[in-house]
């Protein structure tokens, strides 16, 4: 009888095991720290259809020790790289600017000797430039070990510094650092389970939830600050205003028109001062032209005040705010 007693006892026991062994195993999916980036990218994109800025991200460096070994080659670091890329994906996507390319004009050189035309590929100016670096790095694994059961996570954790320059002035107009992580957890419950391999994917997380928290200040920033252009002839009664339909630019547009801004010493700081222009003129486009960023232009008509078409490099033309 008491033999039978004791089997009859651990049947419950076992059956429990197994159920925690089936129902308790669990793997947590990765988590990024920026969720609401991840809802911006699921939520319908609308086509921007207001004025673009060019813009060009100059560097992406790595300050970090990671994968800094014997054998590293700054030009060609993996992690300044793919944080040009996902930063380059994420500006892209707000349909908001021309992105110009900086750090692999070399292969587009390249390609155009390969095809045997010896001209230089077409350099177009930026209105502004991102300057950028990984100064954060790192991963961590940690575990926890209950009388069943057995948790494993694998953290990233990235930082990233963002410079945003306005060409026309070289003054940094927007400057911040951002902070990202990712994991993944897997449990495992009596040897069962998911098991928390290496995951090579929590770095792109992680640096994609660093730039995440930036790249709206970036848009901002931008979009700010007055889109200007200017006159690139005036001849024969026809005056053409460099940009055009891939800018935002269409026939019925109305813009200012300023005497070019001054940059003048600050003797107090040794600092230069952009001094605007005063408002001389209004314009209407009558037609665009063109079909890169390189070569569009708009057909314009001056509307008020006075422009000396004779001397079109003393204006600057603005959007009106």
């Amino acid at each position: 009888m008491h033999r039978r007693r004791f089997f009859t006892n651990t049947l419950p026991l076992l059956g429990l095991a197994a159920l925690l062994a089936t129902g308790c195993v669990s793997a947590r999916p990765d988590i990024t720290a920026d969720t609401s980036a991840l809802k911006q990218q699921q939520q319908p994109k609308q086509d921007y259809q207001g004025l673009k800025r060019k813009v060009a991200i100059a560097r992406f460096s790595n300050e970090t020790e990671y994968a800094k070994g014997a054998f590293y080659d700054k030009n060609n670091d993996p992690l300044g790289k793919q944080a040009v890329d996902i930063l380059s994906s994420r500006l892209a996507s707000s349909g908001k600017f021309i992105l110009l390319e900086r750090a692999d004009a070399d292969a587009i050189q390249k390609e155009l000797d390969y095809a045997g035309r010896s001209a230089s590929a077409q350099k177009v100016g930026a209105d502004y430039l991102i300057i950028g670096s990984v100064t954060e790095f790192g991963r961590k694994n940690t575990g926890e070990t209950g009388v069943f059961s057995q948790t494993k996570r694998q953290i990233v954790q990235a930082g990233v510094n963002i410079r945003l320059v306005d060409v026309a002035t070289g003054e940094i107009i927007y400057a911040e650092e951002g902070k990202g992580e990712a994991e993944t957890e897997a449990t495992t419950v009596l040897g069962y389970g998911a098991q928390a391999g290496y995951d090579a994917t929590l770095s792109d997380k992680a640096i994609s939830a660093a730039i995440s928290q930036l790249v709206e200040n970036i848009i901002n920033n931008c979009m700010d600050r007055p889109w200007k252009s200017y006159i690139i002839s005036a001849e024969d009664g026809m005056i053409l205003m460099a940009g055009g339909k891939k800018q935002g630019v269409k026939a019925g547009d109305i813009y200012g028109v300023y005497e070019r801004s001054k940059n003048v010493k600050n003797p107090q700081t040794g600092m230069m001062i952009e001094v605007p222009g005063k408002k001389v003129g209004e314009v209407s486009v009558l037609s665009t032209g063109g079909s890169t960023a390189s070569n569009e232009y708009a057909v314009i008509s001056v509307t008020s005040g006075t422009v000396d078409t004779a001397h079109p490099e003393k204006y600057e033309i603005r959007e009106r705010k």
